[in-house]
């Protein structure tokens, strides 16, 4: 088994572990016969996901991508942007979902594309809400629904499983900051992956706690 871990800093978090273990040593310490690779950077967007995507490995069997989050975040301006009625907040919300969906699509048709030889089992990650004050929280958590909307949508279109990380990091000791993931989260983390790793193979179904 070798299991490659893609995207952001839920994967790529030992900057924000201190001397505990990251995401991929706990998974390493879960799957020790299995050969983890970490090719997930702190702060990638989908427009920039495809450096890693290039440089995987023919014999990967497993693959996990955590996108979206940081595209997220560089759309935090919706949750002060002034408008007259609720209608166009909502159109400015699905022109800039709009945006993310289609270029969460090519990065995960590109991943498709570049692994399709070897078919490693590929899943997907959901965007967790993080651990903000409220009302705050309400907010994010609100607003981030469509944004795992469009992932969600993504995996069934291209028949990929889905991790729902909503289910798996949900309390304040989970996070280092509001967004990152501690020693913590990144084993509960990594507790998911593994299970979903060992599970059978299903078509689209959401893999959480």
């Amino acid at each position: 088994m070798h299991i490659a871990l893609v995207g952001d800093s839920v994967f790529d978090n030992a900057k924000y572990t201190g001397s505990q273990p990251d995401v991929a040593g706990h998974l390493r310490k879960l799957l020790p016969d299995a050969r983890v690779t970490l090719y997930a950077v702190d702060g990638t967007t989908t427009a920039e996901v495809g450096k890693q995507i290039d440089r995987l490995k023919p014999d990967i069997t497993h693959v996990l991508l955590s996108l979206g989050g940081n595209d997220a975040l560089e759309n935090a301006d919706l949750l002060d942007a002034p408008v007259r009625s609720t209608a166009q907040t909502w159109d400015l919300v699905a022109a800039r979902v709009d945006a993310f969906e289609a270029a969460y699509r090519w990065a995960l048709e590109s991943l498709l594309e570049k692994v399709a030889p070897g078919k490693p089992r590929v899943t997907v990650c959901t965007i967790y809400g993080g651990s903000f004050p409220e009302p705050q929280a309400t907010r994010i958590r609100t607003a981030l629904a469509v944004w795992n909307d469009a992932i969600v949508r993504a995996a069934l279109a291209f028949d990929v499983g889905i991790l729902d990380l909503r289910a798996v990091c949900t309390e304040p000791s989970d996070f280092t900051n509001v967004i990152e993931p501690s020693a913590v989260g990144g084993a509960k983390v990594a507790a998911a992956v593994d299970r979903t790793v060992r599970a059978t193979p299903r078509r689209s179904v959401p893999f959480g706690c």
